[in-house]
């Protein structure tokens, strides 16, 4: 089964076929991890042909290697695109993709609401370069269009947004960006391609952190850009190449083993998920609970349309202050009090102090970012397990606080 059969595959089967090279690995089910920094030529003339371009083939593993390109062939398969670029960390890839294509004096528009690192590198560290931002409410076309300048070059929007999982329509932002001629890239770790394919509603470029749901085990940071084979020649031949964000060999191969069960975990993180919000949204001691999957989510409308399933994320906010929030946290017997999501292990953590913390308190009110909201990435564990220790945290803090 090759990988030039691709677009006649299913996702599921796509996570362990596509991609596979067609060369000889000395008859190895699964691919070698070509853990190797360079590559020997058989002549001089053979290593000046490859460094102008003008034979296929490695030369050193900064600039390409055949266990990372396996990967990025399966997942720009699995987004439907044609080509991608694998990358150290997920803010590489972010970085890749966006510094690819703007420089000094270019506009860019953000989602005022994104995963922390994301937007101190927009809010910060572009200042340094004369790269104008501007943060928007992307739910808010009317703001959207607001935002719009001579010189806007780019589009960064997550959605589902970290943490607080409101969902943005990426078939209004693909419209807006190819009417106006803007490049839009598109956050789709938390959803992955098993639940969404940002390129069916126009996005140019889309990005991982591979760290997450893509690897799944907990034992990688890494990260991948998804694109056309124009703007992946780019981002290799720019970025990539010259500040050096490559993804290693081995974690390569690590995702690519990971990638094998994608499919099956999203089905279960999304069933298990689903039980949990219902069980959240119910009860007393919860505020609110942020979950594409509840009807009472702004999200929900997108389901079986733009999303194929909700996400293994759920963000909620107790009844009660901050105190309340640290000791239910605290209390958690199975749940990791860890940052990231995606892996076979539940995870909880409070954003304002932990992922979203380079927000100012300001910055992450107006992106609905509150100082009690928590996140939990919920895990391969039975489900009557997490609800459990979910159960003996909430007592907990009912006999702090005395409430009911």
């Amino acid at each position: 089964m090759k990988n030039n059969n691709n677009k006649l595959l299913n996702q599921e089967t796509l996570c362990i076929h596509a991609g596979k090279a067609k060369g000889d690995h000395k008859g190895a089910l699964t691919t070698p991890l070509y853990q190797t920094s360079t590559f020997v030529f058989d002549s001089a003339e053979q290593g000046a042909a490859r460094f102008a371009g003008e034979e296929e083939g490695y030369i050193y593993t900064r600039l390409g290697n055949p266990t990372t390109r396996e990967l990025e062939l399966k997942v720009a398969a699995l987004e439907k695109m044609e080509d991608a670029a694998a990358t150290a960390t997920g803010m590489a890839a972010v970085s890749g993709a966006v510094l690819s294509f703007v420089e000094a004096g270019d506009h860019v528009i953000v989602s005022h609401a994104i995963y922390g690192c994301s937007f101190a590198l927009f809010s910060h560290q572009f200042k340094k370069f004369g790269i104008d931002v501007t943060f928007v409410d992307m739910a808010n076309k009317e703001a959207l269009t607001a935002a719009l300048k001579p010189n806007t070059k780019l589009l960064f929007a997550e959605t589902p947004i970290n943490p607080n999982l409101v969902v943005l329509d990426l078939q209004m932002i693909g419209d807006f960006c190819q009417q106006h001629n803007i490049l839009s890239v598109v956050d789709n770790t938390f959803l992955s391609p098993i639940l969404q394919t940002p390129v069916d509603f126009g996005i140019d470029i889309i990005i991982h952190s591979a760290t997450k749901f893509l690897n799944g085990h907990g034992d990688v940071v890494a990260g991948i850009i998804v694109s056309s084979k124009e703007n992946i020649a780019v981002i290799k031949s720019t970025i990539l190449k010259d500040i050096g964000g490559t993804i290693s060999p081995h974690d390569a191969w690590l995702i690519l083993r990971g990638l094998k069960t994608l499919s099956i975990r999203m089905e279960r993180h999304c069933k298990s998920a689903q039980t949990v919000a219902e069980y959240l949204h119910q009860h007393p001691m919860v505020k609110e609970v942020f979950y594409p999957g509840l009807p009472s989510h702004q999200g929900h409308k997108y389901l079986n349309n733009q999303m194929r399933g909700a996400g293994g994320v759920i963000g909620f906010e107790l009844n009660g202050d901050v105190n309340t929030g640290r000791k239910f946290i605290n209390s958690m017997n199975l749940f990791s009090l860890a940052v990231s999501l995606g892996d076979a292990e539940s995870l909880i953590q409070h954003p304002a102090s932990m992922t979203h913390s380079p927000y100012t308190q300001e910055e992450r009110l107006a992106a609905g970012i509150s100082d009690g909201l928590i996140r939990v990435s919920i895990g391969l564990e039975h489900t009557d397990d997490i609800i459990a220790d979910l159960a003996q945290a909430f007592a907990h803090i009912e006999n702090v606080t005395g409430k009911a």
